[in-house]
């Protein structure tokens, strides 16, 4: 984050990154604070079973993740829960639908650059587990695996390792 040395107000090369919050110019006062991004995980379980996808794109290509991604702007964490489990499984589900079960924190490299989210965990239980036709592009393929055998190495982000080993058990 430390790269980042032109003012976006004045120009000049004076801002000064404080090492995790925000950075500060010299020169006209002006800061930019590195806030973090919200994102959403959705549980999808039937009975003892958990759906995961495994990830086509970096970062994390080939580990295994929850459906879900970061929240619009002007968008409700639940809203962005049913229009990323429309856009990645072709799921319809109401918001209603949704159970709140925590959150953690968790750092995204993207290109070289780590974006701080804070990761929303939401579940949708079916009654029956579904097959999904993929376009593939962001997700290779779904697995649904017992919650007994999951292994935290396998997962993609570090707030769902945690999710996994802390709070969902």
């Amino acid at each position: 984050m430390d790269d980042l040395k032109y003012c976006p107000k004045c120009g000049e090369k004076t801002l000064i990154w404080d090492g995790e919050r925000k950075w500060t110019c010299g020169a006209c006062d002006f800061v930019l604070y590195n806030n973090i991004a919200a994102a959403v995980a959705v549980v999808i379980r039937c009975g003892d079973e958990i759906l995961f996808t495994k990830r086509n794109q970096m970062p994390k290509k080939g580990k295994l993740d929850l459906a879900g991604g970061f929240v619009d702007p002007e968008e409700s964490a639940e809203e962005a829960c049913v229009r990323e489990l429309f856009e990645e499984l072709q799921l319809h589900l109401q918001p209603s639908d949704l159970k709140y079960l925590g959150s953690f924190p968790n750092t995204y490299l993207y290109k070289e650059i780590d974006y701080r989210t804070l990761d929303l965990f939401y579940e949708y239980n079916v009654s029956e587990k579904f097959a999904v036709s993929l376009e593939i592009s962001e997700i290779s393929e779904i697995l649904w695996i017992p919650l007994k055998e999951i292994n935290p190495d396998d997962l993609a982000f570090d707030s769902q390792k945690h999710f996994f080993q802390h709070l969902y058990r």
